[in-house]
């Protein structure tokens, strides 16, 4: 293949980005595979990743087949893999980082706008056919819902792989409570790659050039070439023009778009691919979701397969099977982390039987309607858990969960953290290996009390959607109904099996050793790097506090579960 390094490409104000391009070598004009963000293209995964590369490597070996890996780079495609079977492959230092000067703004409108001219400029290329498809992990997607509302008149398809979509909800404020990932992500995975570090920064192992470029700044210069991203976030605690202008215009979403999700991605990388393929407006959408790490499948022959299938319909015109191609592909997840392909006709199933199951806070239990009672615990301690009884036949549960509790507080607001959990016969947990923690609960919700207010024409009893507008303080012992989403999820429990939803005032954490990654701050005790430990977000006055959940009678709390009938 062709390679060219550090291609320009002229924004409007000036700024000029650079690319590398990966083209077979021969005449002609190809579709394009096209990426855009701040990692670096010039780091390699090998080196910036190497805990990520190594699990890959040991658990996916196929991953790393059919391919010298000398141009593999963190959650983009392997040019090796693509270029063969006739595409281009463009890969863009977003602004400010890499290879490519200026303000480094994530996810900021002169971000998305830069993007839609890497579209533009790809689709306008002599080696180009026209028709440009945006395909990567995590950053790499979330960015694609973005530029699609901008409708570039050469984007084809999207394929939006573990890829948050609403600023606010999906990352930021989970339930309206401040995610810290980003402060740590932010200093571990992009400062790093700034552009301007140059001597001082790693090198592209192929050409041996500084991958942040051949200028040298200093300190005081590179922190004036960046946004403060964390002051920014904790500037804007409600869903303000600061969010919506970082959030897809889901009625300008009408590209056709594979949405692949995480079901151990309760974080960051789940919540947008459903919630998103809901929303957009495209008339040719299509679902697909997986367990596994954050990055495995991806570039796995599972994950290459299915992207090939999907670009090669849409952006070289070959007849793939995609025409075929149901609109929701489920990997059903079971106790023991194997999983089993299905296809459905739509999302949520719609044989789901929305199966409620009512608090009882005299027995803890959960089950049919009962006679009133409370149940107090302390925010700061590990919350009060509700069961099921033993399940008598084996139950799938896949699809979207909510809550409806009935609380009261000491205090003026408090932080609902759910937790459904599932154990075995023996009392020990189900966990799986999810998108980065290798000990991640089944499922999980969270709700600041005060963000209780509903949007009333996007929620359903599924997916109570909150307006996090209008913050409303509690009466200290007064009793408020709260509406609380749980992220999506999948596992068929076996008979004997215990399903519980656990109430706390903090991010659950598992009883097994933490697991590490080599491009994250905090070890993983059970939410990855996702946890809500901000104390200027969560003042001790407010929020170390009592709080009662009120079960039965005219407080009817309850858990609603997707019951999918085998």
């Amino acid at each position: 293949m062709i390679v060219e390094w550090d291609v320009p490409i002229e924004t409007g104000d000036g700024v000029v980005l650079r690319a590398d391009v990966f083209r077979p070598d021969a005449p002609g004009r190809y579709p394009v595979v096209l990426t855009y963000g701040p990692y670096a293209k010039g780091l390699s995964f090998q080196e910036g990743y190497p805990s990520a590369w190594n699990k890959m490597a040991a658990e996916h070996p196929d991953a790393l087949e059919g391919s010298s890996n000398v141009y593999q780079a963190w959650e983009v495609v392997d040019p090796e893999k693509w270029v063969p079977d006739g595409y281009v492959c463009v890969r863009v230092d977003s602004r400010g980082a890499g290879a490519s000067p200026g303000v480094i703004d994530c996810f900021s409108p002169r971000e998305t706008r830069d993007y839609y001219e890497c579209v533009e400029w790809a689709g306008t290329q002599e080696w180009s056919n026209g028709r440009v498809g945006l395909n990567g992990i995590s950053y790499f997607a979330m960015n694609q819902w973005h530029v699609a509302s901008l409708q570039p008149p050469h984007l084809a398809a999207i394929i939006v792989w573990e890829g948050a979509a609403d600023w606010y909800r999906d990352a930021t404020h989970h339930g309206g409570i401040r995610t810290t990932f980003w402060d740590n992500w932010y200093e571990m995975q992009v400062t790093t790659v700034q552009h301007g570090l140059g001597e001082n920064g790693p090198r592209n192992p192929v050409t041996g050039a500084p991958a942040t470029g051949e200028t040298t700044l200093s300190p005081e210069e590179l922190a004036a070439n960046r946004a403060d991203l964390a002051g920014n976030i904790r500037a804007h605690p409600l869903d303000d023009a600061y969010h919506r202008e970082r959030s897809p215009s889901w009625d300008r979403v009408t590209v056709p778009l594979l949405s692949a999700g995480n079901w151990g991605g309760q974080g960051l990388h789940l919540r947008g691919n459903t919630y998103g393929y809901l929303r957009a407006a495209s008339g040719h959408k299509w679902l697909e979701m997986h367990g596994d790490t954050h990055w495995s499948l991806f570039y796995a022959d599972y994950g290459v397969d299915l992207q090939k299938r999907f670009f090669g319909h849409f952006l070289a015109g070959k007849d793939t099977g995609w025409a075929e191609q149901p609109p929701v592909q489920l990997q059903i997840r079971h106790v023991d982390a194997t999983f089993t392909p299905r296809f459905e006709e739509a999302w949520p199933i719609p044989r789901t039987e929305w199966t409620r199951h009512y608090l009882d806070a005299a027995g803890l239990t959960l089950g049919e309607p009962s006679a009133p009672a409370q149940v107090t615990y302390a925010a700061t301690g590990r919350g009060v858990r509700f069961e099921l009884p033993p399940l008598t036949e084996t139950t799938e549960i896949t699809g979207p969960l909510a809550a409806k509790l009935f609380m009261s507080s000491s205090t003026s607001d408090a932080d609902l953290f759910l937790v459904v959990r599932v154990f075995d016969p023996a009392g020990e947990e189900v966990a799986f290996q999810g998108a980065l923690d290798p000990h991640t609960p089944v499922a999980q919700g969270w709700l600041r009390a005060s963000h209780r207010e509903l949007d009333a024409e996007l929620s359903q009893p599924w997916l109570p959607v909150h307006t996090h507008t209008n913050p409303a303080p509690l009466v200290p012992g007064e009793i408020y109904e709260l509406d609380v989403e749980i992220l999506p999820t999948c596992l068929v429990v076996p008979a004997g099996y215990r399903i519980t939803l656990e109430v706390r005032g903090r991010d659950y954490e598992h009883d097994k050793p933490a697991g590490h990654l080599s491009n994250l701050r905090n070890p993983l005790k059970g939410c990855g790097p996702f946890l809500h430990d901000d104390p200027a977000d969560r003042p001790a006055e407010v929020f170390h506090n009592e709080v009662t959940i009120h079960t039965g009678g005219e407080t009817p709390s309850c858990l609603l579960l997707p019951v999918v009938p085998g």
